[in-house]
């Protein structure tokens, strides 16, 4: 039992920081009340958290090489630690919107660890079966987090949202320090900062552009000052990477079609299947009356669909080209998005979503383990650990944008929805921001035009959805070879059962140096 508790103190930090990109979903009606905060500052922070999670995850990743893998991820649990209690103290929205930041700079350092001290832990037979306890524990934090949420939201209050994650770090911390050995990659070229802050820069004025593109509009002076920023950002990140002689993320890695082409289905599918759920969220509680628990089992259908098949497609579909997984996937989450828009109105209810629900976690648990055994196969062992950070950063950066564009279509769909109720100016925001109970409660009649006007908004958000999955699809369908180019000039493929796609910087399997 001793030999498992490297794993044990590894998934205890996966599962904490992965729920924590989902868990304030089914809260964010009881935050807006009790933080007294508007639409885009619940945007921000569902963003914040997945926007510093992947801007700064291939920075830990390279810091972790360079200084110890170990020491990374204990220093992440305490800094997620700390910041969790300073969430669930936060007095104003600012004041947690900034701890949010920090938490999910604690996370990236986490989650660039985990799979590296797995590798450098287990071998063999081993390996493969650590990576499938790692990858189930992925999977069950997506279904966990809406549930957990919800119980802790209504039995609680939200803040134990984040006062739950103290004792599970203090548990990380304590066997980590006893069962995990320190690791280092001797090869490690140090740390890219300009990158870093190149790329934090870009993402980050991107994501605010388009919040306020919601608020202001497109041509506001604002949204095209930060556009304009993020463009010159990520120019900049371009410059920076193609001169540095040890760049964080290898740009000729894009030159492989195979690559290219996982890393932009990557960012698509989080849009495509994840990012609306916020929005879902406000419509069970505000409208359709659901307590939080009852929001989060609503969502369970995505999770768990996602969860048994990512189990069961390692078998199913070892030896299909990885196109068919990763393209299938990505058009059956689209369509999942469609059938919700489809069968959406103002009578049917909550109900109406779970067929779409259910399509779309298929496809999710289809693409995503054909992804990563994808873009590890398609690159040099020595690049592994580099391709697997960037398809990290992909996802979380493909969440936080999606939040962020389908916000603005959902605000504007709110709006269109409330044409001719004769409701006053900022009714939309209201809405948006959680307070449809209270107008439900004081305005005669309301029901019918706030019920409208949500689902115009949702219909909105939902075919933006899986207009973004089918344009994944055609992505993949053009781009993914049926075999690697790395893997085919090398007379093989990484193939995750047997350990060589698993994620884990090539350094750690020929050469690597580890302190106990």
């Amino acid at each position: 039992m001793r030999r498992w508790l490297p794993l044990a103190a590894v998934c205890l930090g996966a599962f904490m920081l992965l729920i924590d990109v989902t868990i304030l979903t089914v809260a964010l009606p009881d935050m807006a009340a009790g933080m007294d905060t508007g639409f885009a500052g619940l945007q921000w922070v569902m963003d914040v958290y997945a926007l510093a999670l992947a801007a700064l995850l291939l920075g830990a990743g390279s810091l972790a090489d360079r200084i110890g893998r170990r020491a990374v991820y204990l220093g992440g649990l305490v800094l997620f630690a700390a910041s969790s209690l300073a969430c669930g103290l936060a007095s104003g929205p600012g004041m947690l919107i900034a701890f949010r930041a920090v938490q999910g700079t604690g996370a990236a350092a986490m989650f660039a660890t985990t799979m590296a001290l797995i590798g450098s832990a287990y071998q063999g037979r081993e390996r493969g079966i650590a990576f499938g306890v790692w990858g189930a524990v992925n999977g069950a934090a997506a279904a966990a987090g809406p549930i957990i949420g919800g119980l802790l939201t209504e039995h609680f209050g939200w803040r134990w949202i984040f006062f739950i994650n103290l004792p599970v770090c203090a548990l990380a911390v304590y066997v980590t320090l006893k069962a995990v050995a320190e690791s280092r990659a001797p090869q490690s070229r140090g740390l890219d900062l300009p990158g870093t802050a190149c790329f934090t820069t870009g993402a980050g004025a991107v994501t605010y552009a388009l919040i306020r593109a919601g608020e202001s509009g497109w041509t506001a002076p604002a949204t095209l000052a930060l556009s304009g920023l993020g463009a010159a950002a990520f120019a900049a990140f371009v410059a920076v990477e193609l001169r540095s002689d040890r760049p964080m993320l290898d740009l000729s890695l894009f030159r492989d079609r195979t690559f290219a082409g996982v890393m932009v289905a990557a960012l698509l599918l989080s849009g495509a299947a994840f990012s609306y759920l916020m929005y879902v969220s406000l419509w069970l509680q505000s409208v359709e009356g659901l307590s939080p628990v009852g929001a989060g089992l609503v969502l369970v259908p995505l999770s768990a669909a996602a969860f048994l098949v990512s189990a069961a497609a390692g078998r199913v579909l070892h030896g299909v080209p990885p196109r068919w997984p990763i393209g299938g996937g990505l058009l059956l989450a689209g369509a999942g998005a469609l059938l919700q828009s489809r069968l959406l109105d103002t009578a049917g209810g909550w109900p109406a979503l779970i067929p779409g629900l259910v399509l779309t976690g298929a496809g999710a648990g289809a693409a995503v383990p054909a992804m990563a055994a994808t873009v590890l196969g398609s690159v040099a062992p020595d690049r592994t650990g580099m391709a697997g950070g960037a398809l990290n950063t992909a996802r979380q950066l493909g969440m936080a944008l999606g939040i962020a564009v389908l916000g603005v279509l959902f605000h504007a769909g709110l709006a269109d929805g409330l044409a001719g109720s004769g409701q006053p100016e900022g009714t939309a925001a209201a809405l948006a921001s959680g307070e449809a109970g209270r107008l439900l409660d004081t305005v005669p009649g309301a029901r019918t035009w706030i019920a409208e006007a949500f689902a115009t908004g949702l219909r909105e958000a939902f075919t933006a959805s899986g207009l973004i999955g089918l344009s994944g699809a055609v992505v993949v369908v053009l781009l993914v070879r049926a075999r690697p180019a790395a893997a085919a000039a090398a007379g093989g493929g990484a193939d995750p059962a047997d350990g060589a796609g698993d994620g884990v910087p090539g350094s750690q399997r020929d050469g690597e140096r580890t302190v106990r």
